[in-house]
């Protein structure tokens, strides 16, 4: 944690919640504090689209939703993260929407300025899931090989969409074969809906997942899905990404590929909540599209989802990468 004494969020008593900052959740900007341990980083592209686009607006939609968090204190995590650590708002990548690969490498060289040679840490708001390569290639150098948690309706495993081989939904193939993920750790979390061919699965698992389907839950339960998920990824450093089609579009209609028979709000935070002591060094959540929400239903959970992911990464603390989990199973 940063030597100095953090710079919270504008009390919501002293200047309304709809008025004040327009920063997420009315953090600090970056440049407003002379140090900090984590950055909320908007990445509005979604050049990776393959079905709805939208989500470059998503950074912008789950800023203004989460206006409404008070995030003073997180009553179930028990702690309050804004006077444990520094968190900023970096504001957004300025990234070309025409060229998946030159904006891929912009993100990633925006990220690995925004952490610097320090223990930074950055929880990212998309755009689509394509910038979670660069996020995981900015902290495979930091942290070496990651075990990643993929909270989401789809494996984004495949090799290419239309000859492009990097879009949302090869990015953890590319993640794979560059590796950057620890062997035989990664998970995913929430799968259902159709595939491409019965092929798909047989090269997931060969890329070191597992696969929990959102009907698994039903067995499972929360408390077998979250022992499932530590005795999967161990004491390895853990990226955590959630794409919010992980939601049944009941929970979030506002998003580019949504799959029926998917999480409930209440589920995905018991599971978010309950992973309490990973050796959390990165996250996003990623997918919203404002253009197909209704009353900021979506917006609103992506705002809470990501609250939630900086209140679990300042309870991580400054956790050497590779050392045990300090919450207990």
């Amino acid at each position: 944690m940063s030597d100095h004494q953090p710079i919270g969020a504008l009390e919501a008593t002293t200047v309304p919640r709809f008025a004040g900052l327009g920063t997420f959740a009315r953090i600090p900007v970056i440049d407003a504090v002379p140090d900090y341990d984590i950055a909320v980083l908007g990445v509005p592209f979604d050049g990776g689209t393959s079905y709805r686009p939208g989500a470059r607006f998503g950074p912008m939609g789950v800023r203004q939703a989460s206006r409404h968090l008070r995030p003073a204190f997180h009553v179930e995590l028990d702690t309050a993260p804004l006077r444990q650590v520094q968190v900023v708002d970096a504001g957004d990548v300025a990234c070309t929407p025409y060229c998946i690969e030159d904006a891929v490498h912009q993100i990633e060289g925006f990220a690995r300025e925004v952490v610097g040679g320090k223990d930074r840490r950055l929880v990212t708001i998309g755009g689509d899931h394509t910038v979670a390569l660069p996020m995981l290639r900015a902290a495979r150098e930091k942290y070496g090989s990651i075990a990643l948690v993929h909270f989401d309706a789809h494996l984004d495993t495949w090799d290419t969409y239309f000859k492009a081989p990097i879009t949302h939904g090869t990015v953890f193939r590319r993640a794979f074969e560059e590796g950057l993920l620890a062997e035989e750790k990664s998970m995913h979390l929430g799968i259902r809906g159709p595939i491409y061919d019965q092929l798909d699965l047989v090269n997931d698992a060969s890329f070191g997942f597992r696969i929990l389907r959102a009907g698994d839950l039903d067995t499972l339960g929360i408390d077998g899905a979250v022992d499932a998920v530590r005795r999967r990824v161990g004491d390895a450093p853990v990226y955590l990404s959630v794409d919010i089609d992980v939601l049944d579009p009941a929970f979030a209609p506002g998003t580019g590929t949504p799959e029926m028979g998917g999480f409930t709000s209440r589920e995905l935070l018991h599971l978010l909540r309950r992973l309490d002591g990973l050796n959390l060094v990165g996250a996003d959540v990623v997918e919203t599209a404002p253009a197909y929400d209704h009353a900021e239903i979506t917006c609103v959970a992506a705002a809470t989802v990501a609250f939630d992911l900086v209140t679990l990464m300042s309870k991580t603390g400054n956790t050497v990468p590779g050392s045990p989990a300090t919450a207990a199973t």
